[in-house]
C-alpha cells in the first residue's frame, strides 16, 4: 500500500482500515477504482463502510473540480483591429461551446453524488433486511419485509418520436445521445412498420439490440390477407399506394418468389434460414463492440433498399420491435426513446403495441424538416390523429415540435450572413409553427399552449460545429430536457424517504416511550382517516355524476348523427376508394395511407361521446403532475401527522413512518389512476370497436363485381340497426369503469393506512432488531436531500 492511501485513511479517521487495505496492496489508482462490491467486500461493517464511501466520494468530487478548473480555456485579450473584432466574436463562440461541457460536468457530479447516497442507503436497507430474515415471522416482521421490497421500484419515462421517412429522426437521436453511428440513416430507406426503442444498457459496456418478431402464424395470416387484397381489387379502381406497400413488403422477404406461391408455401423454412428465431417465436440478440458495427447489422431488420435493380432480402416485415441498448449514457438512465412508425399496420399485435406505447409516452417529439414545418400535412396529421391517445387517453405532458436541418440553406458568401440568416429563419419557423398549433381546436381539447414547444435543430452542425454555436443547434436544449427527465434527485429522495420511514418504525417499535399515548393517537388517526376517505369518495362520485350528465347528451348526438357521418365517408368516389375501404375493413376500421392520412371509423362513431366529456375529463384527470386527479383530493390526502408529531414527540418515530406511508400510497394511487384513466377514456371507442367487428368481417369477405356496393351497404345497415344500443352500452361501460376505480381507490387507501396504524401503534413486538445507527445515517441523508430540492447536494460532514 502506498503512502497516499495510508495518509488518506488516517486523515479520514479510518486508520483501523490500514492493515486491511495493506493486505490487498491498495494504491492510489486502485483506491479511485473501487466499486460498490469491492467496498462491501473490504468493509462489511455498515457504519464504517458508509463513512468510507462518503469520504471517497468527497475525494473524487475534489478531483473532478480540480480537473474542471484545469480544463477551462485561458482567456484571450481581444485585439482592437477589425480582424481583432472578428477574433473577439470567435472567442465568444468558443466560450459558448464550453458551456455544455461544463453543464455536463456539473450534472455528472450531482448524479454521482446522489448515486452514492442511493447506493449507501440500499446497502443499509439490504443489511437490515438480512437481520429481519433472521427474526421470527411475526406480523410486523413480515410487514417490514414487504415494505422494504416495495422500495425497489424505479420510474422510466417514455418519449415517442414521430416523423415521416427522411425527416431526420435517426440523425436527431444519434446527435442527442452523442452516438453518431447508432441508428441507421441516410441512403437506405427506413421501413414503415418497425418500432425502435433506445434505452440504457445496464448489464455491460456493449451495444446490444433485442429483436422481437411477430408470431409465424400472424405472418401467415398477413400474407393471406395481403394476397387476397391484391387478387380481389377491381381493376377500375386502379393501382394505389396500398398495393405498392404490400408489394414492397412481400418483396423484401421473398424477392419475386411471392407472386406464384401460396401462403403455406411461403412459410417454408428455407425462407427463414438466416432468422431461425422467427419460426421458433424467439428473439434475436445482436451484441457489438461499437455503435457503427451494430448499426450495420441492424439494417436488414429495420430498413428497406434495392441495389442495381435487384431487391435485396430484408426482414423488417417480420419484426415487431427492436430495442437498442446503449452503454454508459446518462441521458438514458431512466428514459427510453421510441422511434414510432405510423399506425394502421396490417399486423394487429404490432398495431396493439404501437397504441400502448403512444398511450404511455410522457413526452412526444414530432419531427419534420424546417423548410416545410408549418405546412407539411403528415406531421400535423400525426398530432391531430393521435392527440386523444396521447392526451385524455394517455399520459403525455409535453409535445415538442422539432424542426430539423435548420442549417440547410444556400450559403451566402459571408459567414456572418449565414449565421444571421439561419437564426432569423429559425425564429420565423417557430412563429409559424406556434400559430398553426393555435388553430388546432381538436388538439387543444387535450393539451394547453404551455404543453407545446418548438425546437429548430441541426444534428449535422452540432456534431461538426462549423458555422453555428452548439446552443444555436438546440441539441443541447433537448439534452438538458432528457437530463431533467432522468431526475436522479426524485428517484433518490423517494427511496431514501421510504427507507427513513421503515427504519423509524423499527426503532419506534423497540421504544417504550409514549406507550400511554398510543391509544389516543390511534383514535385520532382513525378519525382523520374516516374523514379523508369520505372526501375522496365524494370527489369521485361528483366526477361520476358530471360524466353521466355529459354522456347522456353525447349518446343523443351520436344516435342522431352517426348515419349521416358514416355516409359522408362511405360514398366517396375518388380514384382508389375501393382499395382504401378494403384496407379499412380488413384492419377492423383503422387504416393509415402512405401519405400519412389516418382513417378510423371507430373514432368517427365515438367522436360525439368523446367530445361530450373531453373538457371534463381533462379537468378530472390532468396529465400535468402539478395538478391532481379528482380536483387534487388524492394529493391533499393527509392524516395530519405533522401536527400529531409536534404534540406527541414520544411517538415521533411511528408518526414519521405513517407520514412516509401517506406519501407512498398517494404516489401509488396516482400511478394507478393514471393507468386506469386511459382505460376509462378509451372504453368509449373500444366498445364501438367491439360492436363493429362483426360488421367489418362481413364487409371484408366480399369480392368480385359490386363488392364496393356490398361493403358500403353492410356497414351502413349495421350502424342503422345498432345505433340505439351501441352508444348506450359505451356510456354504461365507461361509468362502470369509473365506479370500479372509486371502489379500488377507497379499498387501497383504507387497507394500507389502517394496517400501517395498526402495526405502528397497536402492536407490541420485541423481535424487531435495533437500528439506531442505520436510522441516524439515513436520517442525515434524508435531511440533506430535503434541504436541497433541486438536487444540489452539499458534502455531508
Amino acid at each position: 500500500m502506498d503512502d497516499f492511501v495510508c495518509n488518506k485513511l488516517t486523515e479520514w479517521g479510518l486508520s483501523e482500515l490500514i492493515d486491511r487495505f495493506k493486505d490487498h496492496s491498495m494504491d492510489k489508482e486502485s483506491l479511485y477504482d473501487l466499486d460498490d462490491q469491492d467496498i462491501k467486500d473490504l468493509i462489511p461493517e455498515v457504519g464504517l463502510r458508509a463513512k468510507f464511501k462518503k469520504r471517497l466520494r468527497q475525494l473524487k468530487e475534489e478531483q473532478n473540480t480540480n480537473q474542471a478548473a484545469a480544463d477551462s480555456p485561458v482567456p484571450v485579450l481581444p485585439a482592437t483591429s477589425d480582424k481583432g473584432k472578428r477574433n473577439l466574436n470567435h472567442q465568444g463562440e468558443s466560450s459558448k461551446e464550453q458551456q455544455p461541457n461544463k453543464r455536463q460536468r456539473e450534472n455528472k457530479t450531482q448524479s454521482y453524488t446522489e448515486s452514492i447516497i442511493l447506493s449507501d442507503v440500499k446497502d443499509i436497507i439490504g443489511s437490515v433486511l438480512k437481520k429481519l430474515h433472521r427474526q421470527e415471522n411475526t406480523n410486523l416482521n413480515n410487514f417490514l419485509r414487504t415494505k422494504i421490497h416495495d422500495l425497489k421500484r424505479e420510474k422510466r419515462e417514455l418519449i415517442g418520436v414521430f416523423g415521416r421517412t427522411g425527416a431526420g429522426k435517426s440523425s436527431l437521436i444519434n446527435a442527442i445521445l452523442g452516438e453518431k453511428n447508432l441508428l441507421p440513416s441516410g441512403e437506405i430507406t427506413a421501413c414503415t412498420s418497425v418500432m425502435i426503442k433506445v434505452e440504457a444498457n445496464i448489464r455491460n459496456s456493449k451495444y446490444d439490440a433485442d429483436i422481437e418478431f411477430i408470431k409465424p402464424e400472424e405472418w401467415k395470416d398477413e400474407i393471406w390477407t395481403m394476397k387476397q387484397f391484391l387478387g380481389n381489387a377491381d381493376e377500375e379502381w386502379g393501382d394505389d399506394e396500398e398495393r405498392r406497400d404490400i408489394i414492397e413488403k412481400l418483396s423484401a422477404v421473398y424477392r419475386e418468389e411471392w407472386k406464384h406461391k401460396s401462403p403455406e408455401n411461403l412459410m417454408d423454412i428455407k425462407y427463414f434460414s438466416e432468422i431461425e428465431e422467427f419460426l421458433q417465436s424467439q428473439r434475436t440478440t445482436l451484441t457489438c463492440g461499437s455503435a457503427k458495427e451494430l448499426s450495420l447489422k441492424l439494417v436488414k431488420y429495420t430498413r428497406s433498399a434495392s441495389r442495381q435493380g435487384e431487391i435485396m432480402r430484408y426482414y423488417w416485415p417480420l419484426v415487431k420491435c427492436v430495442t437498442v441498448k446503449v452503454p454508459n449514457n446518462d441521458l438514458l438512465q431512466h428514459v427510453t426513446l421510441v422511434d414510432l412508425p405510423g399506425s394502421g399496420d396490417w399486423n394487429k399485435s404490432r398495431a396493439k403495441m404501437w397504441k400502448g406505447i403512444v398511450g404511455n409516452c410522457s413526452t412526444v417529439w414530432i419531427v419534420t424538416e424546417i423548410n416545410r414545418a408549418a405546412s407539411e400535412e403528415e406531421a400535423w396529421e400525426i398530432l391531430t390523429s393521435t392527440c386523444s391517445l396521447m392526451g385524455n387517453g394517455g399520459q403525455c405532458q409535453q409535445i415538442h415540435f422539432i424542426c430539423t436541418k435548420s442549417d440547410v440553406i444556400e450559403d451566402p458568401d459571408d459567414d456572418a450572413d449565414v449565421h444571421a440568416h439561419i437564426i432569423q429563419r429559425n425564429v420565423t419557423a417557430k412563429e409559424e409553427v406556434i400559430k398553426k398549433y393555435g388553430s388546432l381546436n381538436q388538439v387543444k381539447k387535450h393539451f394547453s399552449d404551455d404543453c407545446f414547444k418548438v425546437f429548430t435543430v441541426s444534428s449535422t452542425e452540432f456534431l461538426k460545429r462549423k458555422r453555428l454555436n452548439p446552443e444555436d443547434t438546440e441539441i443541447p436544449q433537448l439534452q438538458d430536457f432528457l437530463k431533467d427527465l432522468n431526475d436522479y434527485h426524485s428517484e433518490t429522495l423517494n427511496y431514501v424517504t421510504g427507507a427513513y420511514g421503515i427504519l423509524s418504525l423499527m426503532q419506534g417499535a423497540n421504544s417504550t416511550e409514549g406507550a400511554g399515548k398510543k391509544t389516543d393517537v390511534s383514535a385520532e388517526l382513525e378519525k382523520n382517516l374516516s374523514h379523508q376517505l369520505g372526501r375522496v369518495k365524494k370527489a369521485v362520485e361528483d366526477a361520476h355524476k358530471a360524466f353521466e350528465t355529459r354522456l347522456i347528451e353525447g349518446v343523443k348526438k351520436s344516435q342522431s348523427s352517426c348515419e349521416r357521418t358514416m355516409s359522408s365517408f362511405l360514398y366517396r368516389s375518388h380514384h382508389g376508394f375501393y382499395n382504401t375501404l378494403k384496407c379499412v375493413v380488413e384492419k377492423d376500421g383503422v387504416h393509415k395511407t402512405k401519405k400519412g392520412k389516418q382513417i378510423n371509423l371507430n373514432v368517427k362513431l365515438a367522436s360525439w361521446l368523446t367530445d361530450s366529456i373531453d373538457e371534463e375529463f381533462r379537468k378530472t384527470f390532468p396529465n400535468e403532475e402539478k395538478y391532481g386527479s379528482f380536483n387534487g383530493v388524492i394529493s391533499s390526502f393527509s392524516l395530519d401527522t405533522e401536527r400529531l408529531i409536534k404534540k406527541n414527540q414520544s411517538l415521533k418515530l411511528q408518526l414519521i413512518f405513517l407520514k412516509t406511508e401517506e406519501e407512498k400510497i398517494k404516489t401509488k394511487l396516482n400511478k394507478i389512476i393514471r393507468e386506469r384513466k386511459k382505460t376509462i377514456y378509451n372504453s368509449l371507442t373500444e366498445t364501438i370497436v367491439e360492436k363493429m367487428l362483426d360488421c367489418y368481417k362481413r364487409a371484408a369477405a366480399f369480392s368480385g363485381p359490386d363488392s364496393l356496393k356490398y361493403m358500403r351497404d353492410t356497414i351502413l345497415e349495421h350502424v342503422q340497426v345498432s345505433k340505439d344500443m351501441m352508444f348506450e352500452e359505451a356510456k354504461a361501460a365507461m361509468l362502470k369503469l369509473l365506479n370500479d376505480l372509486k371502489d379500488d381507490i377507497l379499498k387501497k387507501l383504507e387497507k394500507t393506512m389502517r394496517e400501517s396504524i395498526e402495526l405502528s401503534l397497536k402492536t407490541d413486538d420485541n423481535s424487531i432488531p435495533d437500528v439506531p445507527a442505520e436510522l441516524e445515517m439515513v436520517r442525515r441523508y434524508y435531511d440533506e436531500l430535503k434541504d436541497n430540492p433541486d438536487g444540489e447536494t452539499s458534502q455531508l460532514e
